[in-house]
């Protein structure tokens, strides 16, 4: 099973990768050309906003695995490792139900822009598949919360004095 969440987890990584090597491309371009030549790209700030989107929800997918967030350990190190697993799978499925109701919310989001037409201010490109493409990121993201969640209740994703869980060890 876990090489499956790993290559799982590959894939995410490079769809996040992907997505923020095109909206740096189309921010330099723009920029680029808005300086020096007086032109800008057509579309380029929503554009831009929608993929730097889709480049956080794709990535914090990525996270939701990894576990690689920013954490602050000042008790859980006085804690027992028992208890320290409670504290760990009761902020996990907290982050679990923020990152479904996000999911929701985004699919409903999704579907207003669908409904209404919205389209880009310059070249009139909906803007729905865009914002699919966020709702995406925040699905895929409650299937890895998921499974660290389902890690960390059943031992095997336990983080380690180094920083590294179990999991990571291994691979």
């Amino acid at each position: 099973m876990i090489p499956i969440l790993e290559r799982f987890c590959k894939v995410v990584e490079i769809v996040a990768g992907l997505l923020l090597g095109l909206v740096t491309t189309l921010i330099v371009v723009s920029t680029t050309g808005r300086y020096l030549f007086a032109w800008p790209v057509p579309d380029a700030f929503d554009l831009s906003r929608l993929l730097i989107g889709a480049c956080i929800m794709w990535g914090f997918a990525s996270v939701g695995y990894r576990g690689g967030h920013i954490q602050v350990d000042l008790f859980a190190e006085l804690m027992t490792p028992r208890v320290r697993r409670v504290v760990d799978v009761f902020a996990w499925a907290m982050l679990l139900f923020f990152v479904v109701l996000l999911t929701w919310k985004m699919f409903d989001r999704v579907a207003s822009a669908m409904r209404s037409n919205e389209a880009t201010f310059d070249l009139m490109i909906p803007v729905w598949p865009l914002l699919g493409l966020i709702w995406v990121g925040t699905a895929v993201s409650i299937v890895t919360v998921l499974v660290r969640l389902y890690l960390i209740a059943t031992g095997r994703g336990e983080p380690e004095p180094g920083g590294m869980t179990e999991l990571e060890e291994d691979v």
